[in-house]
């Protein structure tokens, strides 16, 4: 019989803190089902990737919306991943880059298993699921903006960016044209897409429009405009690097990330930095709001022959300026525009890219020619922005890295030049210059193109 004392018998074991050597220690499985290939836990991916490996050998692969979103997901988080780990690559948008290219090689080579590449194209032929994730990208980006920042950081930067694509068009159009590029091909095939805000929000919905006036295939068009905006993306990048290097030896050019000069308050400073109120109810409010003013596009575009991405757009600024766009609203916006860009940007390109993106033309778009337009009208972006900067009382340095990011590649292009800069302070201008210089920029030029023809 064991003697033990008092204090021992009313001792709670429980509440005795373990031993250092006892701690529990994480297991294997939880660490690999908490690090992602994308966005799916790495068991679930080898799973997911040994069902789809299975399906193929045993001839079962079918249009199933789970089997389809289970092919998208495995290629382009697979190619995403390998972008983002690739030296030099991984600097300037390498995931974009390879999800938006690579789909298109393995058509082409017919690397692609056929039941899959028919059950790919026949969901996104028959779903027209581009419209809708266009549809939510645009209006959430727009509504989920915070309005003082949308009209005074426009306000204050608008001279620069309006100077900068002034010039950039200028002076890509004369290069283009003089290289025997024609100035039609230059403006709305190089020097619009590099503006138009990246590849989800700029070039796509850029050539549906191009698509509905000349009444031909999307995928085609989307290839012709692709060269441009990667490489300008690329082009932004460097200068934005160059900037940074020029800031540390010429101090008094740059803020350092404030856009104002002087010991005063910036337009960043003060900005409510809450986060978001979500809920169930204001997400779904958000994106049944970004499908109603999709249809509102649709049906200017049956009744008044104006493209459909251009009214969505011009309703979700107005919405916003006007003060319709609620705290709760607002929030849910926030959400969708973000779940958009992580969850389903890079399966909708792959699939895109797959299906209908001519690998022989798109890399028709890099020839000489090509590529000295684009180089030509980024560096006259960056150094009007420079110059004209100084002249309403911005740092030039700032003012020339927000200008970059009009031709960067939409978000990702964002952080690829901010970051090249160590500027990410400017990321709200970078935005305002993406997605409403983007914004502008489409909608002007399928204005053009709807009036003078492609």
């Amino acid at each position: 019989m064991s003697h033990q004392t008092p204090a021992a018998l009313t001792a709670d074991p429980i509440s005795e803190p373990p031993a250092p050597s006892e701690a529990p220690r994480p297991r294997l499985w939880s660490r690999l089902m908490d690090r992602d290939v994308g966005i799916v836990p790495i068991p679930v991916y080898v799973v997911l990737v040994a069902l789809l490996i299975t399906f193929v050998f045993t001839h079962n692969v079918t249009g199933e919306l789970a089997t389809v979103i289970g092919l998208m997901v495995a290629f382009a988080f697979t190619l995403a991943e390998i972008g983002k780990r690739v030296p030099v690559l991984r600097s300037i948008g390498g995931a974009a880059i390879l999800v938006t290219f690579v789909p298109s090689y393995l058509a082409f080579r017919g690397w692609i298993p056929a039941p899959a590449a028919k059950a790919l194209g026949d969901f996104f032929t028959t779903s027209k699921v581009l419209n809708l994730f266009i549809a939510f990208v645009i209006v959430g980006s727009i509504l989920s903006m915070d309005r003082r920042i949308l009209v005074r950081g426009f306000a204050k930067i608008f001279v620069p960016l309006l100077a900068g694509s002034v010039v950039a068009f200028t002076v890509g159009t004369g290069v283009g044209t003089a290289l025997g590029l024609g100035w039609k091909e230059t403006i709305f095939f190089v020097v619009v897409p590099i503006m138009a805000g990246g590849v989800g929000e700029g070039a796509i919905p850029l050539t549906i429009g191009y698509a509905a006036i000349l009444g031909t295939a999307q995928g085609p068009l989307l290839a012709k405009v692709l060269p441009a905006v990667l490489v300008g993306n690329l082009v932004a990048i460097l200068l934005s690097g160059l900037l940074n290097l020029l800031g540390k030896r010429r101090p008094h050019l740059t803020g350092n990330g404030r856009l104002e000069p002087g010991g005063g308050t910036d337009l960043l400073d003060g900005l409510d930095r809450k986060k978001p109120d979500l809920t169930p109810q204001s997400i779904a409010a958000a994106g049944v709001t970004a499908v109603v003013l999709y249809l509102c596009g649709v049906l200017a575009l049956d009744l008044l022959g104006f493209p459909a991405p251009v009214v969505m757009l011009a309703l979700a600024v107005l919405l916003k300026l006007a003060h319709g766009v609620t705290p709760r609203l607002q929030d849910g916006a926030t959400f969708v525009y973000s779940f958009c860009l992580t969850a389903l940007a890079f399966p909708v390109l792959f699939t895109f890219g797959l299906v209908q993106v001519p690998w022989k033309t798109l890399i028709a778009g890099f020839t000489p020619s090509h590529l000295l337009t684009i180089v030509a009208t980024v560096l006259a972006m960056v150094a009007t922005g420079f110059v004209v900067s100084r002249w309403v009382r911005i740092h030039p340095v700032e003012g020339a890295i927000v200008a970059a990011t009009h031709s960067g590649m939409g978000g990702a292009g964002d952080i690829a030049i901010l970051s090249a800069s160590n500027r990410m302070r400017l990321m709200p201008f970078a935005q305002i210059a993406t997605r409403i210089g983007g914004g502008i920029t489409i909608t002007l030029a399928l204005l053009a193109a709807h009036t003078f023809g492609l």
